[in-house]
């Protein structure tokens, strides 16, 4: 089952704070939003992530996401494929040729792909969080698919709550 969760060590923003998030929250125009996630993501839950994916894309917002085996990123990938590719940009924790084959065919046709050659030889764990990082960067809004243990992802979900990005994580346990 799904939950939000408010993180236990959050500070409380300061008043201007709070008025850039209202203010961002507010916005009615199109968003750069992530979506990153677990690759242990049940089939029922793919479909769920790539329907958002799919909405968020069809209402005018850029996705941003990792690439990745079947899971979280591949389901992102999927969505904002079927609605506009060219609303879907992907940031590769390495290069496209360390992708599993279906999803580098998945790629085809995406326009916005970043890769990083220079990561090739650093552990997927390490390239993912630097990854996870720069798409947080990159992004107004950041939506979370993970389990309490994805200690990856909760380090990224920090990083992005530190610099008070609209956050939404859907624990999966």
């Amino acid at each position: 089952m799904a939950s939000f969760e408010p993180s236990a060590s959050a500070t409380i923003p300061t008043v201007d704070e709070l008025a850039q998030e209202l203010l961002l929250i507010q916005q009615s125009g199109p968003r750069r939003v992530a979506i990153i996630g677990t690759r242990n993501l049940p089939l029922t839950h793919q479909q769920l992530v790539e329907m958002l994916s799919y909405a968020l894309v069809l209402s005018g917002n850029q996705v941003v996401t990792s690439g990745g085996a079947n899971g979280c990123n591949m389901a992102v990938i999927k969505g904002g494929q079927r609605a506009n590719p060219d609303r879907l940009e992907i940031i590769l924790p390495q290069t496209i040729a360390q992708q599993p084959a279906d999803v580098q065919d998945l790629m085809i046709g995406v326009k916005h792909i970043v890769e990083y050659p220079d990561r090739r030889n650093m552990t997927l764990a390490d390239a993912s969080k630097l990854c996870n990082h720069e798409i947080i960067d990159r992004s107004q809004q950041i939506i979370c698919f993970l389990y309490h243990t994805s200690h990856t992802l909760l380090e990224s979900v920090s990083y992005a709550k530190e610099r008070r990005k609209i956050v939404t994580s859907f624990y999966l346990d």
